[in-house]
């Protein structure tokens, strides 16, 4: 989840909680406010009867007024106390009843006892409530609804620079020169962030260079002494004669050059492919050097019983035929190397992949098989075959794949697929 969302769905949820337990407190409060009001104006009926007998030794006549009824109650002898109270009021003009709020008190009159009640309608107070409930309803509604609407479009507004940071930083590349381009913003926090990204992107661009450069130098100076051992060795060998022992050694020595000279060539072949230095694309028909290459190989495959069959369709590519064969031929090597006696060696191409499946020992390849050196503890090779494959596939948008089932090993190289950033 984005902490954009994250945050909408805290702050929404938290102004909801809030906004309920306000509106609650306000109805009560208001509520509360109200129904003081109609007390008061209940005492100060109250009083008016009081001064009334006071003054006339008799009690006001019963009265029916609109939202408001006096009626009075003679007690025998029982004393009755003061008290406010919840009732109904027949409104006699809207002919139904009504919420009321009454006062019930207690008169002397010629030495009688005589209740009073006086009766207020509650009908105005209630919808006052209710209207300042929908009200505060309304704003309630009013504003969920502005900061959703502002944390949807200013906050994303907000992160976009981050979000253009973090784009730039997904789509560096080491051995382009483009800075990281940040989108203006009057954030420092962002400004800062893009700075340091920048700072960061520029030294590790250094160091590519620096580690390119040495690369390059250490790869050309290597090529001069390693000819010079190799002519040396070669003159030595045709001079002068030797004993079993120092023939040994020599071998020894000639297979040993011999293999540095390949992983110098390979190290040599993975830099030109990561910098994109053998440019030479053109259309290939890549069913035709299919058939080459197991024609190719087809003494390897006699040698250790290899059974061959293929499923190819007419399909062409846009790539170096360098690589392309390259890319062939570490495929087929590994088929055959990786395979058991006996063994079979399938191929199928399409407009999509191009996969190759053979037999061999259950699990014999390493988890991590296209890195760089990663072989399998019985390989005699140097482990950068399928590190050159992936990067030849990644250099043209392929991706490849590896699966090992019930001692099959598959290798399936799909064309032209587009890389999520």
């Amino acid at each position: 989840m984005k902490l954009s969302n994250r945050y909408n769905r805290a702050n929404i949820l938290t102004s909801i909680v809030v906004l309920i337990i306000t509106g609650f407190v306000y109805y009560v409060v208001i509520h509360f406010i109200l129904t003081e009001k109609l007390d008061r104006d209940l005492v100060v009926e109250e009083n008016e009867i009081n001064q009334y007998i006071n003054t006339y030794h008799k009690l006001p006549l019963p009265a029916s007024y609109l939202d408001q009824q006096i009626s009075y109650q003679t007690l025998n002898g029982i004393n009755s106390e003061r008290k406010f109270l919840n009732t109904i009021y027949f409104n006699p003009k809207e002919r139904e009843n009504e919420p009321a709020r009454s006062l019930v008190t207690v008169v002397h009159v010629n030495g009688k006892a005589i209740a009073v009640t006086i009766t207020k309608s509650r009908v105005e107070s209630e919808n006052l409530i209710r209207i300042i409930l929908l009200i505060t309803l309304a704003i309630t509604v009013v504003l969920l609804v502005s900061l959703l609407l502002i944390n949807r479009f200013v906050l994303n507004r907000l992160w976009r620079p981050f979000y253009a940071i973090l784009n730039g930083m997904k789509a560096f590349e080491v051995a382009r020169m483009d800075a990281i381009e940040q989108e203006p913003t009057k954030i420092d926090e962002f400004n800062e962030l893009n700075k340091s990204v920048n700072a960061m992107a520029e030294k590790v661009r250094q160091d590519y260079k620096e580690l390119k450069s040495f690369t390059d130098n250490a790869s050309h100076e290597m090529m001069t002494p390693l000819a010079v051992i190799n002519s040396k060795l070669d003159s030595l060998l045709q001079t002068e004669s030797f004993t079993a022992q120092q023939g040994a050694l020599l071998e020894d020595i000639y297979h040993a050059t011999g293999k540095l000279s390949r992983l110098h060539q390979s190290l040599l072949l993975l830099a030109k492919i990561e910098n994109n230095l053998i440019p030479d694309l053109q259309q290939l028909e890549l069913k035709e050097m299919v058939e080459v290459k197991a024609r190719q190989f087809q003494e390897l495959l006699d040698k250790s019983s290899l059974i061959l069959t293929a499923d190819l369709s007419p399909v062409e590519v846009t790539m170096s035929r360098y690589l392309a064969d390259m890319l062939l031929n570490n495929l087929f090597s590994n088929a055959v190397r990786h395979n058991v006696t006996g063994g079979y060696i399938f191929i199928k191409l399409d407009q999509r992949s191009l996969s190759i499946s053979n037999s061999g020992k259950p699990h014999q390849v390493q988890t991590k098989i296209f890195d760089r050196f990663s072989k399998a503890k019985d390989s005699d090779g140097m482990g950068l075959g399928l590190a050159i494959t992936k990067q030849i596939c990644n250099l043209y948008n392929f991706r490849i794949d590896y699966q090992e089932e019930n001692g099959g090993h598959t290798f399936k190289v799909c064309f032209n697929v587009e890389f999520s950033s």
